[in-house]
């Protein structure tokens, strides 16, 4: 990862998070990548969601990975010299027997690695908690009884797990939760229990140095960041290195957001 970092250090036009139509992206990656020499990106990084122990449709199937990496090599070859190309995926942590750490995806040819959380246990299984606000909402009836305080700490409690676990360069989106959980009850992400949980996260972030991503999917549509511009300056006073990531999954959306991030965060670095 920090060859990585140092490629695009001094780039204004980069990405590395985004998605493929072998999970949900909607889209050919020729055509993300077109798309982004259109627009002058000169670094792009391919981050499929990665393949899990169940059916899930927006993961990529374990059987689609060798066709993936073929088809990121291809694109390398063809695109040199126009724009720089990285092989990635975005990890799902599952507990201690999926997660960055397994064998398996310890044995791909992978750049960098995201690791995010999706998905929170429930019983003997796991719900996707990340969806729209529809599916979360009937999820939070179906499985949960609408204790959408549990369901937020279940959330924190996978990241802080996933983060003492590691194995992975970027934590991905990491108080996502927020969204929905503020949709489903207003103020919550205002709760001292909120806070808390979210600091508490934060300090192992710092602790264990990761590369915090800062996500712009949600910006134009629902003038969200993740993680908070709230947190931002814990994070850039403790020197923890941020990226700026638009998480597209359609080519015309691979730089939304971005400028108005990146910003936002010279705005607190150059107040410091």
């Amino acid at each position: 990862m920090k060859d990585v970092l140092s490629t695009i250090s001094t780039d204004r036009l980069y990405n590395l998070h985004s998605h493929t139509q072998f999970c949900d992206g909607r889209a050919t990656m020729e055509e993300f990548v077109v798309e982004a020499v259109r627009q002058g990106f000169t670094h792009y990084g391919f981050s499929p969601h990665s393949p899990i122990p169940f059916d899930s449709p927006c993961n990529m199937a374990e059987a689609d990975v060798p066709v993936y990496l073929a088809e990121v090599e291809r694109l390398k070859s063809k695109y040199a010299g126009r724009i720089r190309l990285y092989t990635s995926m975005e990890i799902d942590y599952l507990g201690d027997h999926w997660n960055a750490t397994s064998p398996y995806f310890k044995s791909l040819p992978l750049d960098y690695t995201i690791s995010s959380v999706h998905f929170v246990p429930c019983d003997d299984f796991f719900v996707d908690i990340d969806g729209h606000f529809d599916n979360f909402r009937q999820k939070m009836s179906t499985y949960f009884a609408d204790d959408i305080r549990h369901v937020v700490r279940l959330f924190y409690q996978q990241s802080m797990k996933m983060a003492e676990t590691g194995g992975f360069d970027i934590i991905g989106h990491f108080d996502k939760i927020g969204h929905n959980a503020s949709l489903f009850l207003d103020g919550i992400e205002n709760e001292p229990f909120y806070k808390s949980l979210v600091n508490d996260l934060i300090d192992l972030i710092v602790e264990k140095r990761y590369v915090v991503e800062i996500n712009t999917k949600a910006l134009n549509k629902s003038g969200r960041l993740f993680p908070a511009q709230r947190y931002w300056s814990r994070l850039t006073d403790a020197g923890v290195p941020m990226i700026v990531n638009s998480d597209c999954h359609y080519p015309e959306l691979v730089n939304a957001g971005r400028n108005e991030a990146l910003s936002m965060l010279k705005g607190i670095v150059y107040r410091k």
